[in-house]
């Protein structure tokens, strides 16, 4: 899966899975090699499953795959794939992290999938290279990693590195390495027989556009929604907010109210403490610090607000389990 690999066929690609990696990113990646070698009619990628320890690895889904590998006796490859998705964080561990730099000083083709960057940024081996993750876990990331430049891109890949936003990203990524490597008609080959009918760019928002989001046309509501998700730290008001898309605040509130059967103040603040669960549950800053980092003006008002929407105060988010939340792969 290398752009540069230049060795025999098959060529070995690895996929190191962590404990609840995402299945369906899993499989998005390692599909399009299989059918790769089936319609060319020769074995072009062989892979090769690696545990952090033990013989298999349970999927976030609760299914469980055998390996082949754990991390002492994987051998050496020139492609490593880390899939990952929930309870990221519980996963670090020095041995996996030494092990990762070890396989960057080697000059293997290391990757991320979903969350799987998470791992590589804190083994430090992102260092200098542009990257991206699931959409949900990009606030989190960049809060951690600050000095690393996170998109929120399908996928990125250079001639070390390679990280992708996990479900379907997984499978745009794997298809696009496979015409560098093997031309764009295979790639587009594979793409029909996984009923994939249109190959999106790199560059590509992972996440729906707002209007299919929202289910509207309304194109005054729709830019005012855009200019709260980029305001969530310093809310704008409703009269700011009314103001920038040519409407007066009632104006404004009519189109909330009939569009989407809430007031603006209200949507907002939903946004506003959806980043706040995000933060809590993905980094380890602390609770005020979130709260003054999402638009609250102190740390009970952030408390109040948080337990009427959830049913629980933020501490108890960390305590949570993540099973059913989180990052929906």
């Amino acid at each position: 899966m290398r752009p540069d690999y230049s060795g025999p066929l098959p060529e070995p690609v690895g996929f190191l899975l962590v404990p609840r990696f995402s299945m369906v990113a899993f499989f998005a990646a390692v599909e399009p090699l299989r059918i790769a070698n089936r319609l060319a009619g020769e074995t072009l990628y062989r892979w090769t499953l690696i545990a952090v320890e033990g013989d298999s690895v349970t999927a976030s889904n609760d299914m469980t795959l055998l390996v082949d590998h754990d991390l002492d006796a994987a051998p050496p490859l020139p492609s490593v794939a880390v899939c990952a998705s929930f309870d990221t964080e519980q996963q670090l561990s020095r041995r996996l992290l030494q092990w990762l730099t070890r396989r960057a000083g080697e000059g293997c083709f290391l990757g991320g999938i979903d969350t799987g960057p998470l791992l590589l940024a804190e083994a430090g081996v992102l260092e200098n290279h542009r990257v991206t993750l699931h959409w949900e876990s990009l606030p989190g990331f960049r809060e951690r990693f600050p000095h690393l430049e996170a998109a929120e891109s399908l996928y990125e890949f250079d001639a070390r590195r390679f990280t992708c936003a996990g479900g379907a990203a997984a499978m745009e990524m794997t298809l696009s390495l496979i015409g560098q490597r093997h031309g764009e008609a295979l790639a587009n080959a594979v793409a029909e027989q996984l009923v994939h009918a249109r190959l999106r760019p790199r560059q590509e928002s992972q996440r729906l556009s707002l209007v299919t989001r929202l289910g509207t046309h309304c194109r005054p509501l729709v830019d005012a929604v855009a200019l709260m998700e980029r305001h969530l730290e310093i809310p704008l008001s409703l009269t700011e907010l009314a103001a920038r898309v040519q409407l007066s605040p009632r104006q404004l509130q009519r189109h909330f109210l009939g569009e989407l059967g809430t007031r603006a103040r209200d949507y907002y603040l939903a946004l506003r403490l959806d980043r706040a669960r995000h933060l809590l549950e993905e980094t380890d800053r602390d609770i005020l610090s979130i709260g003054l980092g999402c638009g609250f003006q102190s740390a009970s008002s952030f408390s109040r607000a948080y337990r009427r929407r959830f049913g629980h105060a933020p501490s108890a988010a960390r305590r949570h389990d993540q099973k059913d939340q989180g990052y929906g792969q």
